[in-house]
């Protein structure tokens, strides 16, 4: 008899940063990260990225370009700053899907507390099975989400699918550096500083260990493109920032 993963086609196992363990384990492992991070989740990126994950966030933005009525889904986007950023220039009503309740919670304290309720929705959910219906969103973004789901072709099809067509695609994640004499300091950033930084200010360093190795093992630019064609997507342009150590990917759904 056929074992059914092999008949789903998934592999036995998937990466956890720099251990294997099964695709659901996985997610239940990504889960309790940001369950444990969420409360510190954004003074952590201000420390992590010196605060240049702004700057990244506002080219993902500009590249975007809301216009008014334009719906977006903000896969992963828990504390809202895409969903702030976007509204801030003029974009319609917003979807906030997460798999962390404790990262929505964050979010909708900070809307509560910007008096933003209106244009809203949140929604604790998984990036593989996304809880909206077919072609039903003009923008699918994601920023620093995607390296963390198990099945990363099935969150692209989710993409794919949620889009209407005509709809865009623009995901920001970290990368792989394309300025090979700044490696070794980046490396040293990522295992030495970033662990150091979640053990004094989130008083987790297992977390941020995690979370620097998952850069390393997330598709190269050029990887991630092929994969994002392969769920459907076409028109697919990629952008480095700060030396490849992030990235934006557009497409669009024809």
């Amino acid at each position: 008899m056929v074992e059914q993963k092999q008949i789903n086609n998934e592999p036995e196992t998937v990466s956890f940063g720099f251990r294997d363990v099964s695709a659901n384990e996985k997610t239940e492992l990504v889960h309790d990260v940001f369950a444990s991070v969420a409360s510190k989740y954004d003074l952590m990126n201000d420390l992590m990225s010196l605060g240049i994950h702004r700057l990244w966030k506002s080219a993902m933005l500009d590249w975007l370009a809301p216009k008014p009525g334009q719906t977006l889904v903000d896969v992963g986007g828990g504390t809202g700053d895409i969903m702030f950023r976007w509204l801030q220039r003029g974009g319609g009503p917003v979807q906030v899907v997460d798999y962390s309740a404790e990262m929505i919670s964050v979010g909708r304290d900070r809307a509560i507390d910007r008096g933003i309720l209106d244009g809203i929705t949140w929604c604790v959910g998984n990036a593989e099975a996304l809880p909206l219906e077919d072609a039903s969103v003009d923008v699918y973004a994601s920023a620093f989400c995607l390296r963390n789901v198990a099945r990363l072709d099935r969150a692209l099809g989710e993409a794919h699918r949620v889009l209407k067509p005509g709809g865009r695609f623009l995901c920001l994640e970290f990368s792989h550096m394309i300025i090979p004499g700044l490696k070794d300091a980046y490396d040293a950033w990522s295992f030495k500083v970033l662990p150091a930084l979640g053990e004094r200010v989130a008083a987790d360093r297992e977390s941020y260990i995690y979370l620097a190795e998952s850069i390393r093992k997330f598709p190269d630019q050029d990887t991630f493109a092929k994969m994002i064609g392969e769920a459907g997507l076409e028109q697919i342009k990629v952008r480095n920032l700060s030396g490849g150590i992030a990235a934006l990917h557009s497409a669009w759904r024809i």
